[in-house]
């Protein structure tokens, strides 16, 4: 890294400015990041805040800051933000998701508003996949357009990340007809903010052109939208990595491989991609060896990500997690890659 863009690095991201910073040439520059879980957790819903589910702490963003990241993803529900379809948002989760984001923008943090609900919703228990037993497109519209009331002078909002990782839809209702639907709503409020849309099947950048290739035909009259897809090293790509290196069948180049369907696609359509879950376990250094080479062509490419994850209620144990141990000052062994990539080229 030259000095000059040391220096660019190290002051980047005003949370009054743009995005992204300019790099010699003008070409952008992107703030990679961490996902900050907790309010996505637990099964059951709504449930109760600090025993169900909790909120990323201020500890997790000093941690964040002094790690020199700039951006995080913030996972939440559906079920707990709005208690009820069509209703006002629960004042409740939505103070505590404002919180997180003044405190962010008190460090020159970004944020992104991750909806982390697989297009589905319980309702009396039972999961609900959109478009069936009366949970409509509409809801979720819905829910985007109050969420875009609530946020859209933040200073430091990336993205609204309309949904996580749909998969296994109805025929009869479509991820692109519903992220259409989100669009339409959130730029009646919001005509400035990025939209950020996962893609189908799992958000698999492995499986973009099989499954993704007709959120390409999206209208945002802002022209403003972000694709997001995931990447896993582990033999079927779930991030459950049940078995060791070899037999999960891994090599270093195993996330560039799957990921560049995904790239190419944003290469052939000009589109701004992210790459909104990977993750690596401690206990093989070879899995290191995959995520830094993953995270030096994504920085190439100038697509920046979000690792998964950190957060304040990790066990020590989770293999992918890294929160730190002994109150925040021991790292986990990931981090001594992913400190590298801050920031794309």
């Amino acid at each position: 890294m030259n000095k000059i863009l040391s220096t660019l690095f190290i002051s980047a991201i005003a949370v009054s400015s743009v995005l992204a910073q300019k790099a010699e040439g003008g070409k952008n520059i992107y703030p990679f990041a961490l996902n900050l879980a907790g309010a996505d957790f637990g099964s059951n819903f709504p449930g109760v805040f600090n025993k169900d589910y909790t909120y990323p702490t201020v500890q997790d963003l000093d941690y964040m800051k002094k790690k020199g990241f700039a951006l995080a993803r913030i996972p939440f529900k559906w079920e707990r933000i709005q208690r009820k379809l069509n209703g006002d948002l629960y004042t409740d989760d939505l103070s505590m998701l404002k919180t997180v984001v003044k405190e962010a923008e008190k460090r020159n943090i970004q944020v992104i508003l991750d909806l982390h609900n697989y297009c589905r919703r319980y309702i009396n228990g039972k999961n609900i996949i959109i478009g069936d037993e009366g949970l409509k497109i509409e809801h979720l519209a819905d829910l985007w357009r109050r969420l875009a009331i609530e946020f859209k002078d933040y200073k430091n909002i990336y993205g609204y990340a309309l949904m996580n990782e749909p998969h296994d839809l109805l025929d009869s209702t479509s991820w692109a007809k519903i992220a259409q639907a989100c669009i339409i709503q959130i730029r009646k409020i919001d005509t400035k903010t990025p939209i950020i849309v996962s893609g189908d099947s799992w958000s698999s950048a492995e499986r973009w052109l099989e499954f993704s290739d007709n959120l390409k035909n999206l209208y945002d009259p802002s022209n403003n939208l972000i694709f997001e897809a995931h990447v896993y090293f582990d033999k079927d790509a779930s991030g459950s990595y049940k078995y060791s290196y070899d037999e999960e069948m891994a090599n270093p180049y195993i996330g560039i491989e799957r990921v560049q369907p995904f790239v190419k696609w944003l290469e052939e359509n000009n589109f701004r991609g992210f790459i909104g879950e990977y993750g690596i376990p401690a206990k093989d250094d070879r899995w290191k060896v995959c995520l830094d080479k993953f995270l030096e062509y994504l920085q190439q490419k100038g697509i920046n990500g979000a690792y998964w994850a950190a957060g304040p209620w990790w066990p020590e144990d989770e293999c992918m997690a890294v929160k730190p141990t002994e109150n925040y000052t021991k790292d986990k062994p990931q981090m001594k890659v992913l400190e590298k990539y801050l920031y794309t080229k």
